[in-house]
Parts: structure tokens; sequence; C-alpha cells
């Protein structure tokens, strides 16, 4: 009997799921939110959390402080007349980035765009800024441009990225996760604030959301079936909080409903308009594509999927990689409650063992 509860020890004390990691063997933390104190209140229909403004069409976040969003990219193009933010992504590996399909559509010379991490204000890079450029681009197999069903796409980046407080790892979840039970949710990027703005703000923006019922965004009323199943939808029905033009590929990030790390639940994906009344935003959600980006990423073979996530050869030339240590399934650092709550049970466990032993 014992030994049977050492075991349901044990298994209470499994790591997180779904995260790689070699910056430390975490991954959904903010170090630099707490100092900035950055992270907006929780829910209140009364906050005034961004609105359209009735003269321009705003559609207004809160500025970031510096390090406060570690995980988010900015995807650069370098043209003629300068280099340009185009989308946004997410660090999920030191040298892997998730982002969404539709952003390189018929793009070219990928390998000259360059990956920004670490920033904030684009015109003004931090201390732990870092550019990487695009080694690879593997966009999923199924991508359909017209109708954005799978859109997500992943970035192998030509060197290793260091962690520091302004980088660190989204948290990859996989469909363990109950995305709907988290309510603490936020989106971040670089888009215009307003909807006639045709340049890319230079300073992160960052806005609190609500998840909102795929079966109800996707209604008649809504957006009448266009949502795949794969897909999630923020925002509120009022409108005035929503990502826009630049801000695709950005990360939609939940907290943990017991620890005190952040899941890349999604990634924005695609809407009508921007910030409008019933027009939330479309995000790809990320659970689903959790064992394709294992595959892309060389950490889980081919031959153990299903026939939807082997990688396609014929369209994405797939080199998988040595899988090293660092870039292995990584441990979630335990939230100081649910160590706590471990090492209570484990003491009445030597408790109980003590007492039979007796």
């Amino acid at each position: 009997m014992a030994w049977l509860w050492l075991l349901v020890l044990l298994a209470l004390a499994r790591p997180v799921s779904g995260n790689w990691d070699s910056c430390g063997g975490t991954c959904g933390l903010r170090p630099m939110a707490s100092d900035h104190n950055s992270l907006l209140p929780d829910y209140d229909t009364d906050a005034n959390y961004g609105a359209v403004d009735s003269s321009g069409g705003t559609v207004r976040g809160n500025d970031v402080a510096p390090g406060t969003w570690p995980g988010i990219v900015s995807i650069q193009a370098t043209w003629a007349n300068g280099t340009w933010h185009m989308c946004a992504g997410a660090l999920i590996n030191p040298k892997w980035v998730l982002t969404v399909a539709h952003c390189f559509y018929r793009a070219k010379n990928i390998s000259k765009w360059e990956v920004v991490l670490g920033a904030t204000d684009l015109s003004q890079p931090s201390r732990g800024t870092q550019v990487r450029h695009i080694r690879r681009l593997l966009v999923h197999q199924r991508y359909v441009a017209a109708t954005a069903k799978n859109n997500i796409a992943l970035l192998e980046l030509d060197k290793r990225l260091e962690c520091n407080d302004y980088i660190q790892l989204g948290c990859v979840p996989d469909t363990s996760l109950v995305v709907s039970d988290l309510k603490t949710c936020y989106i971040a990027g670089w888009g215009p604030t307003t909807k006639k703005a045709l340049r890319p703000r230079l300073v992160l923006q960052e806005a609190k959301v609500r998840l909102i019922d795929v079966q109800l965004c996707n209604s008649s009323r809504w957006y009448g079936g266009a949502v795949h199943p794969h897909d999630l939808c923020a925002g509120y029905p009022r409108g005035g909080i929503d990502t826009c033009q630049g801000d695709s590929g950005g990360p939609l990030v939940c907290k943990d409903s017991k620890g005190d790390y952040f899941w890349l639940v999604g990634m924005t994906s695609w809407g009508k308009g921007c910030a409008g009344a019933k027009r939330f935003g479309i995000f790809t959600a990320i659970q689903h594509f959790h064992d394709w980006i294992l595959i892309q990423m060389g950490l889980l073979p081919a031959v153990t999927a299903g026939p939807s996530l082997r990688p396609d050869t014929t369209r994405t030339t797939i080199q998988v990689p040595t899988v090293k240590a660092s870039d292995s399934l990584a441990v979630i650092k335990f939230p100081k409650a649910t160590l706590r709550e471990f090492l209570d049970k484990l003491e009445e466990l030597l408790d109980f063992l003590k007492d039979e032993m007796d």
C-alpha cells in the first residue's frame, strides 16, 4: 500500500508536458514583468482595456515596458527602402521560432529577413536584443492560404540564442491542457493602432482578452463557419480590443490556472477588420499542432505520428537535426505552491511509512 502512495506522489510530480528549453529549465516566464507592473489587472467589464476612437477608429492597447514580453519576436524584411516589421512570432527553442504560414505566402529571399528578439521599441533595441537570420522556413504541408487552415510555420534560426531577462521561451502545450479553463489571457504585437494606419507601431502593445467559445464565434451571426476546429477565438463582443495588420503570428498567452507562468496557446491568424463588434480575433490553436512541431524540430520521429502530421518533403525540405540533450523536452520549474503541496504530501507519506514500520 505504501508503494502505491509513492507512485501516486511521483505521478503528481510529473513535469508539465510540451515545453522545449535549454534556457535554465524554464519556459513561459516573464522575469521583468513584476518590475514594471505591466500585467494588466483581472477582468473588469468597466475597465478601458482599449477603445475604438469614434473619430479615427483607434484600436488602442497599452505600451509595453522593456522585457515584459520576453518570448515575442519581430520578423522583418529588408527591401530597397529599408527594413520593415512584417509579422511577429514566438520563441519556443533557442533555435526555433513559431509563427503563422501566411506571413511567408509568396515571400522571396527569406534568408535575408531578420528575426529580432528581446526588443520592445523597434527603433531603439534594448541591451538584451539579439538579431538572427532564417536558416529554414517550414510551412505546414496542409496550409490553405484561401481559408487560413493549418496556418502555422516554423523558422529555424541561423544561430542559437542565449536567454536573458529580455529573451525567454514560450510554453507550447499539448492537447492535455484544457485551454478553455484559462481565464487570464493577453495578446501583443507591433500592429497599427488605427484602422487607417499604413505602418506598424514601433513600440510593442499589449492587451487583455477573453477566450470566446469557438462554436459561438462560428455562429451565423458572427463568422458563419469560417473558423476552423484548430483555431481559437478571443476578444470582446463589444469590440475595441483586437490584433490588426502587422500583428500576425503574435502570441496569445494565458496564465496557468495554478502556476506562475504562461502558456503559449495561440498565434494571431486572421480576422474581419480590426476591433469591430462581434469580430473577434482568430488565432491558430497551437496545442493541436504539438506533434507537428516536434516532428519538424526533429524531436519526434515522423513514423510515430498519424499521416496528417508527417512532413511533406515534396513541399518543404526537411533536414532532421541531430537531437542534443539541450534540445530535448524540458521540465518546467515547479511553482512554489505546487512544490509546497508535493512536500506536504511527501511528509504525510513518510509519517505513514513510519507508523507502518512501528
